[in-house]
Protein backbone atom coordinates (compact mmCIF):
# COMPACT_ATOMS: atom_id res chain seq x y z
CA UNK A 1 0.00 0.00 0.00
CA UNK A 2 1.30 3.62 -0.79
CA UNK A 3 1.99 5.92 2.49
CA UNK A 4 -1.07 8.44 1.23
CA UNK A 5 -3.59 4.83 1.15
CA UNK A 6 -2.34 3.97 5.01
CA UNK A 7 -2.26 7.53 6.02
CA UNK A 8 -5.72 7.30 4.86
CA UNK A 9 -6.63 4.20 6.51
CA UNK A 10 -5.25 5.52 10.09
CA UNK A 11 -7.26 8.62 10.09
CA UNK A 12 -10.64 6.62 9.47
CA UNK A 13 -9.83 4.70 12.49
CA UNK A 14 -9.14 7.56 14.26
CA UNK A 15 -12.01 9.50 13.08
CA UNK A 16 -13.42 5.96 14.01
CA UNK A 17 -11.65 6.51 17.27
CA UNK A 18 -13.66 9.97 18.00
CA UNK A 19 -17.25 9.09 16.93
CA UNK A 20 -17.27 5.90 19.42
CA UNK A 21 -15.52 8.48 22.17
CA UNK A 22 -18.65 10.38 21.18
CA UNK A 23 -20.96 7.37 21.92
CA UNK A 24 -19.24 6.52 25.14
CA UNK A 25 -19.85 10.17 26.46
CA UNK A 26 -23.31 10.26 25.36
CA UNK A 27 -24.35 7.01 26.76
CA UNK A 28 -22.52 7.13 30.40
CA UNK A 29 -24.46 10.44 30.61
CA UNK A 30 -23.62 11.95 34.42
CA UNK A 31 -22.17 9.00 35.50
CA UNK A 32 -18.88 9.52 33.27
CA UNK A 33 -19.37 12.62 31.75
CA UNK A 34 -17.56 14.68 34.46
CA UNK A 35 -14.66 12.10 34.78
CA UNK A 36 -10.83 13.16 34.38
CA UNK A 37 -10.72 9.63 32.79
CA UNK A 38 -13.22 10.45 30.08
CA UNK A 39 -11.77 13.94 29.81
CA UNK A 40 -8.51 12.41 29.03
CA UNK A 41 -9.41 9.93 26.17
CA UNK A 42 -11.20 12.58 24.83
CA UNK A 43 -8.06 15.13 24.79
CA UNK A 44 -6.21 12.06 23.93
CA UNK A 45 -8.30 11.26 20.70
CA UNK A 46 -8.18 15.28 19.45
CA UNK A 47 -4.74 14.97 19.95
CA UNK A 48 -4.40 11.58 17.97
CA UNK A 49 -6.63 13.27 15.59
CA UNK A 50 -4.56 16.32 14.90
CA UNK A 51 -0.86 14.16 14.80
CA UNK A 52 -2.85 12.24 11.65
CA UNK A 53 -3.01 15.77 10.37
CA UNK A 54 0.23 16.96 10.53
CA UNK A 55 1.41 13.80 9.63
CA UNK A 56 -1.01 14.08 6.42
CA UNK A 57 0.26 17.00 5.68
CA UNK A 58 4.19 16.59 5.98
CA UNK A 59 4.10 13.52 4.14
CA UNK A 60 5.52 14.03 0.31
CA UNK A 61 2.83 14.08 -2.58
CA UNK A 62 1.47 10.94 -4.14
CA UNK A 63 3.97 9.58 -6.73
CA UNK A 64 2.15 9.42 -10.42
CA UNK A 65 1.04 5.77 -11.00
CA UNK A 66 3.23 4.59 -14.43
CA UNK A 67 0.26 4.61 -17.11
CA UNK A 68 0.07 0.79 -18.75
CA UNK A 69 1.02 0.57 -22.23
CA UNK A 70 -1.94 0.83 -24.75
CA UNK A 71 -2.01 -2.60 -25.93
CA UNK A 72 -1.97 -3.50 -29.49
CA UNK A 73 -3.98 -5.96 -31.07
CA UNK A 74 -2.34 -8.49 -33.75
CA UNK A 75 -4.68 -9.81 -36.07
CA UNK A 76 -4.94 -13.97 -36.35
CA UNK A 77 -5.21 -13.82 -39.85
CA UNK A 78 -2.15 -14.39 -42.22
CA UNK A 79 -0.43 -11.01 -43.89
CA UNK A 80 -0.37 -10.13 -47.69
CA UNK A 81 2.23 -12.02 -48.54
CA UNK A 82 2.78 -9.30 -51.19
CA UNK A 83 4.36 -7.28 -48.48
CA UNK A 84 7.56 -9.77 -48.47
CA UNK A 85 8.23 -8.83 -51.89
CA UNK A 86 12.05 -7.87 -52.13
CA UNK A 87 12.81 -9.01 -48.10
CA UNK A 88 15.35 -11.37 -47.34
CA UNK A 89 14.75 -14.66 -45.67
CA UNK A 90 16.11 -14.07 -41.97
CA UNK A 91 19.43 -13.36 -43.20
CA UNK A 92 19.69 -15.75 -45.61
CA UNK A 93 19.85 -13.58 -48.25
CA UNK A 94 17.44 -12.97 -51.14
CA UNK A 95 15.19 -15.40 -52.37
CA UNK A 96 17.31 -16.54 -55.52
CA UNK A 97 20.85 -17.68 -53.56
CA UNK A 98 20.64 -19.96 -50.92
CA UNK A 99 22.58 -20.19 -47.47
CA UNK A 100 26.42 -21.44 -47.96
Amino acid sequence: MALHDELTAVQRCVDDLVRTVGKLERQAGDELAGSVDVRRVRTDTDHLRESVALLRAAAPPPRERPRAPDLVTIPDTPYDSSLWTDSDDEGLGARDRHAP
